[in-house]
């Protein structure tokens, strides 16, 4: 299967407890089913996120024809979407106002096991499911 891989970076506030509280707002089920769905609709399959102290990961994998900035744009407007960014924005070191495509940052990757070709962040890194 052959999809396209994004990955971003965001800033937590350095205050533990509100880290906690972000965490456990990303917990199984805790997530509203709107933003998930949402997700879904514009051609995101899987998404996951990591954190150390107060820098987040996320790993994002789209259909292969993924537009990343009208995905954004279209997200941005579906059903809660706007609420869920507010809540967490008590967490995140960004512009409250900020649209989820505008806090995480896109990153560029600089290396790949076996890389046969690059492609620029906003592109996403063309994948195959499957061992090469």
């Amino acid at each position: 299967m052959k999809y396209k891989r994004y990955c971003k970076t965001l800033k937590l506030a350095g205050n533990a407890a509100l880290i906690e509280k972000y965490k456990k707002a990303h917990e199984s089920g805790k997530v509203w089913p709107e933003i998930s769905q949402g997700m879904k609709e514009v051609g995101i399959i899987d998404m996951e996120i990591y954190i150390h102290d107060t820098s987040l990961f996320m790993i994002m994998d789209t259909v292969p024809g993924f537009d990343h900035d009208q995905a954004m744009k279209t997200l941005a407007t579906l059903p809660r979407q706007s609420e869920w960014e507010t809540r967490m924005a008590e967490f995140q070191l960004a512009d409250q106002q900020s649209s989820a495509g505008e806090k995480w940052q896109l990153m560029e990757r600089i290396y790949e096991l076996d890389q046969e070709k690059t492609y620029s962040a906003r592109e996403g890194q063309r994948k195959e499911f499957g061992l090469r």
